[in-house]
């Protein structure tokens, strides 16, 4: 069988960019010639065995930097966004789009934030929320959707704050946990954290440096708000440096985004890399067990398992998402193939959607996507409740999973039959970019396909997709 060849110009270059080399120092350490170099950084040749072994042996990079999937990730966002109506009349062939995201990816990446301008400002002017005169507001991306994605594009795997929340863990006592190492350290600088009945989950009052804590919240969430309140205080150069790196286009992504690092803190924290995953690795991904052994909740450790990316010593490569009663997705992030949509829902088809229908029970899918990855799909609902009679209580659903080739590892995926391909349900990522001609609950046509109405006959759908 052949060994398909390597094309990972951008990954390339970017690698040479970090480490600050030229491209006659970068091909010397390499041991290549400068034009190959050259050809090699423009996809005009596969990257060569021996300059795989050398990127490993001479600066000790991560291969699997290469074959990473983010110009997958590109070519999914790009399509999205060129579904968007305004764009509908420009079609753009497929093989153009992945040459973009392959060879021009700062491009790529200007167009979609160009394209999400558009849409921020659109929304506001529809919603009519005196946003006219504004330039900021008109010109810069979403806060949320620039923070979005930076974890997005970084596989939701922050190295330095995940290594130095492990760290924290390792000075966790054998009687109190995670929960007393995190009170003594608020304590050694002065804090004091207090238990009370207050209308907010955590309360930090900087001028008595008093922490105060819902005492109606569940002690995995007030777990949670301690280890987030330890990485402001004691960690706030690291996420101040972290932050830095990013280079954020507003003061609000910036701020967003810091309380996403100290987010990822407090999960890394109470789920320490190394020995949550071997741990998911014993208990095959029983996330009952894993919440009960780390006294997190289900949501927690369903997100913890997708950020399992660490180089050298990464865990299944798993999706995850959560969406409202809407529909809306409101967390999302794969290290998988299967990108979600940024705008709108996710397909209705997918178990997720379904999870609110049998509360309280995990449900199992087998999945198919247009481009004929095969996954495994396990979805649930998860309720917060407000502490006490008559408080609203938010649902959620939640879905992780993975590639089938992973199901073995997976203790949901046992007695389904993963070798029939009827087992598989046709799930998309949005409508729009859908190309599936018979689906029953298209609610849009989909990009680059031509339609047919017939006057005298109807089908499920009022047209017919070429």
């Amino acid at each position: 069988m052949a060994t398909q060849k390597l094309f990972a110009g951008a990954k390339l270059r970017e690698i040479r960019k970090r480490l600050g080399l030229t491209q006659k120092d970068f091909a010397l350490n390499l041991g290549v010639s400068l034009p190959y170099l050259n050809q090699m950084e423009n996809n005009n040749r596969p990257v060569a065995t021996t300059v795989v072994l050398a990127l490993a042996s001479e600066f000790a990079i991560d291969v699997t930097e290469l074959t990473s999937d983010d110009g997958e990730r590109l070519v999914s966002d790009i399509r999205e966004a060129l579904a968007d109506p305004v764009l509908a009349d420009d079609e753009v062939p497929l093989a153009d789009i992945q040459l973009s995201a392959t060879n021009a990816t700062a491009l790529a990446r200007a167009f979609l934030n160009l394209h999400r301008a558009y849409r921020q400002t659109h929304e506001r002017l529809a919603s009519l929320d005196e946003a006219l005169g504004r330039q900021d507001a008109l010109t810069q991306a979403s806060p949320w959707d620039e923070v979005r994605d930076f974890f997005h594009y970084c596989d939701n795997y922050i190295d330095a704050v995940d290594r130095a929340a492990e760290r924290f863990a390792e000075t966790a006592p054998e009687h109190g946990g995670i929960q007393a190492a995190a009170i003594s350290a608020l304590e050694s600088i002065g804090v004091r954290v207090t238990l009370e009945s207050i209308n907010a989950l955590r309360r930090y009052d900087d001028q008595r440096k008093v922490l105060s804590l819902s005492d109606l919240a569940t002690p995995e969430t007030r777990n949670f708000q301690l280890l987030l309140q330890v990485a402001l205080l004691q960690r706030n150069s690291l996420l101040e440096a972290t932050l830095d790196l990013a280079r954020f286009q507003s003061d609000s992504a910036r701020q967003i985004a810091k309380i996403g690092l100290a987010n990822y803190f407090a999960g890394a924290a109470t789920m320490p890399y190394e020995r949550f995953l071997n741990a998911a690795r014993t208990h095959r991904h029983d996330l009952e067990i894993l919440a009960t052994q780390f006294g997190a909740s289900i949501e927690q450790v369903a997100h913890r398992l997708s950020t399992l990316q660490r180089p050298h010593n990464k865990g299944v490569p798993f999706f995850f998402v959560r969406v409202d009663q809407a529909g809306t997705i409101t967390k999302r992030h794969s290290a998988t193939r299967l990108q979600f949509a940024r705008f709108g829902g996710a397909c209705p088809l997918w178990n997720v959607h379904r999870a609110f229908e049998t509360p309280g029970r995990f449900m199992r899918q087998l999945a198919q996507t247009p481009d004929g990855v095969q996954y495994f799909s396990l979805a649930r609902d998860v309720s917060k409740s407000g502490g006490h009679y008559g408080a609203p209580v938010r649902r959620y659903a939640i879905a992780l999973g993975c590639e089938i080739k992973h199901a073995d590892k997976i203790v949901y995926a046992d007695n389904m039959d993963i070798s029939s391909d009827a087992s598989f349900e046709p799930i998309g990522i949005s409508c729009r970019i859908c190309e599936r001609p018979d689906c029953h609950q298209r609610s849009v046509p989909p990009l680059e396909r031509k339609l047919t109405i017939h006057e005298n006959e109807r089908g499920v759908i009022p047209y017919e997709v070429g």
